[in-house]
């Protein structure tokens, strides 16, 4: 036999783990239900080691059925792969926990052999297995080009190689003509929401723009909807379609007369408010117009009559904040300082003041510091604070939570930009500059310092400028205030939001839990009470006047209760459908959800505006479970109908309320399971 007819020390390693394993699966098949637990951990730990072999992922593809059949996925959520959310496999593959890590990636080679046309499965189709993996790979699209990041290192160690020999193997098995169009939808249903944290979706559109380029890559006729989004940030304009880099940008700038920065001006300004999304070149470009005159400064941020009216009356405002807030590093600033001239918010008397502050505020070194290590020191701290304070007051409802448990302090952030923008300002101020902020409640001052804990356990760090610095500090006085009402009976909210959120938050309550057993009461009265002050129909067609807080119960693609869960009720209105829809905010970072049952929450195409959901009301009735009323003023109880309140109750019966409704409550409103209940 020849050196080259030996086997390898690779493949011989790769062989004795594969006998390894499929002895350990073979003894997980045989062994009785109870004690499958105890098989279990032999069959992920020899898999863990197999998926980091070269090789390991194709062996364990072509084994699939087996692993399956011998009870991997029993008795978890991957036991059911036709209700899996694509959105939450980052979270498991980024997972310290190499069980979790395994299980995912176990699951995805037994789609991938369903896509593949090489296994039958009784749950999911071929298609079906198809598309989930192009989203999957889609929204994991970085695992194919980016190396472990430092973080993922200190957490996940040699797992994080993993997840990308994953990706690699389903890349090349699926194919990257699938995976770039898949991905270019996804962007764009999210930019259509308009979020301020918009570095990750950057992040995507260069990895598309290296796909393109890449001549190893061949995507077919696929990504052709790319070319704007490429465009967008690396060449919105004809000076800078090849992508210069800003330092040459900068000196053809100086040879432009008007008609070529007017021509540029607004090539930026289309780009921007198509996308939401600012190329760094728009930032040097903005800077440089300061120097010849508001009309092309105007048409750089792409203003109307409004914007611009707001930009001449507060000039010089306007141009600090772009000397101190506008760098290639914070371009995203362009955006926001637009859409705040938009919403004339400085024509209130306090934030023109408060913004001049701003600019000049001395940042703590603990805010200083917290700011570099989340955005590096390619710019100043302030600058970046400039940049995320102009976002929030442009985009309040593009507000998000990150990875956190924090949905009470995002939701206050928005709230305040949206409704109050000089009481946000004054917040940041307190956080950035005094590492402190003191609020009250029920007349006793309550201190971030001095509060024990909140609800998040670590400090997050994945968040926009003005929640990294404020969030910390309102979760602890949130928890606090919770801390305060322990000792009274029922839902603590209905004392905390008012104090926590602002005075427009009404003192009314109501509540169709009882917290004591976590069974549904009072569900007539809830809903009916509902109707009267919130829809149209029903409460004179008072349109609503401030946002609302307002808890909701979160159920996944199956109708599963997942949790509880803050959003802000915006308004009710009728859709281009004629439909009633209830415009909420949420602050989990993206708000086109599937919650089962037919409740698919909207985010673009019903009448949405930026940064809102929709649902039709009494889809979105079935799902809440706390909201907030003026006691002074109300709709008619006795005037929603029975259809109304079964519709409801036909929502929650196949939902979250299927084992809390009381007994004689489903017989009364016993509806056909099967179908969802006509909105319209």
């Amino acid at each position: 036999m020849t050196t080259d007819q030996q086997p390898s020390a690779q493949d011989e390693k790769l062989n004795g783990l594969l006998t390894k394993f499929d002895d350990a699966v073979r003894l997980l098949t045989q062994a009785p239900t109870f004690s499958k637990p105890a098989k279990l951990p032999r069959v992920l730990d020899t898999a863990r080691r197999l998926l980091m072999q070269d090789g390991g992922c194709e062996a364990l593809e072509t084994r699939s059925a087996d692993f399956e059949s011998a009870g991997v996925f029993e008795g978890s959520d991957w036991a059911t792969p036709q209700y899996l959310v694509p959105t939450l496999t980052t979270l498991s593959l980024k997972s310290a926990d190499a069980n979790l890590v395994v299980i995912e990636a176990l699951s995805e080679l037994r789609l991938l052999a369903v896509a593949k046309g090489d296994v039958e499965h009784s749950l999911v189709s071929q298609e079906y297995a198809h598309h989930y993996l192009t989203q999957v790979i889609a929204l994991n699209l970085w695992l194919l080009f980016t190396p472990p990041s430092e973080a993922e290192r200190e957490q996940q160690g040699r797992l994080a190689a993993i997840p990308r020999k994953l990706f690699q193997h389903l890349a090349q098995r699926i194919g990257y003509e699938h995976i770039i169009d898949q991905l270019i939808d996804e962007i764009w249903r999210i930019l259509k929401q308009r979020p301020i944290q918009v570095d990750s979706i950057k992040q995507m559109i260069t990895q598309i723009a290296l796909c393109q380029a890449n001549p190893e890559i061949d995507l077919g006729a696929s990504g052709q909807g790319a070319d704007r989004l490429v465009s967008s940030l690396f060449g919105p304009t004809q000076a800078c379609r090849e992508d210069p880099g800003v330092e040459v940008y900068r000196e053809r700038l100086d040879g432009m007369d008007q008609s070529a920065l007017q021509a540029e001006a607004t090539g930026f300004a289309r780009a921007m408010h198509d996308t939401g999304l600012v190329s760094p070149y728009h930032a040097v470009l903005l800077r440089h117009l300061l120097e010849e005159g508001d009309h092309l400064v105007s048409e750089a941020l792409g203003l109307s009559s409004t914007g611009r009216d707001c930009l001449l009356c507060y000039r010089e405002l306007v141009h600090a904040l772009i000397r101190g807030g506008v760098y290639p590093a914070t371009c995203q600033a362009v955006y926001g300082l637009a859409l705040m001239l938009e919403r004339g918010i400085l024509y209130q008397p306090p934030v023109a003041p408060a913004m001049w502050r701003q600019l000049s505020l001395p940042l703590s070194e603990w805010s200083q510091a917290r700011l570099n290590i989340a955005y590096g020191e390619a710019t100043s701290p302030r600058a970046r604070l400039v940049e995320g304070v102009l976002c929030m007051l442009g985009l309040p409802l593009g507000v998000g939570q990150g990875n956190n448990p924090t949905c009470q302090s995002a939701r206050a952030l928005s709230m305040w930009a949206y409704n109050d923008p000089d009481y946000l300002l004054q917040m940041v101020t307190w956080a950035a500059r005094d590492d402190e902020i003191i609020m009250h409640f029920e007349g006793q001052a309550i201190s971030s310092m001095a509060s024990l804990s909140g609800v998040a356990t670590e400090l997050p760090i994945d968040l926009d400028p003005v929640s990294l610095i404020v969030v910390p500090h309102l979760d602890r006085i949130y928890a606090e205030m919770g801390r305060r009402c322990v000792d009274r009976e029922g839902d603590p909210h209905r004392w905390v939001n008012p104090e926590f959120h602002g005075w427009w938050s009404g003192r009314g309550f109501r509540i169709n839990v009882d917290v004591a057993t976590g069974q549904l009461s009072d569900v007539d009265d809830f809903v009916r009470h509902f109707y009267a002050c919130y829809h149209p129909y029903y409460n004179g067609n008072q349109p609503l006047i401030h946002p609302q807080p307002a808890g909701i119960a979160v159920t996944d693609s199956a109708a599963r209760f997942i949790g509880w869960h803050a959003i802000t009720i915006l308004r009710a209105s009728l859709d281009p459908g004629d439909v009633m829809r209830i415009y909420f905010y949420n602050p989990n970072n993206d708000s086109g959800q599937d919650w089962g049952g037919g409740v698919k929450v909207s985010t673009a195409g019903h009448g949405e505006r930026f940064g809102e959901a929709s649902l039709p009301f009494s889809q979105f009735v079935s799902r809440l479970y706390i909201y907030h009323y003026d006691p002074l003023e109300r709709g008619e109880l006795a005037m929603v109908t029975e259809d109304e309140l079964n519709t409801v109750i036909r929502y929650l019966q196949q939902s979250w309320g299927a084992e809390r409704l009381p007994a004689a409550e489903l017989q009364a409103n016993e509806g056909p399971q099967s179908t969802s209940p006509n909105d319209a």
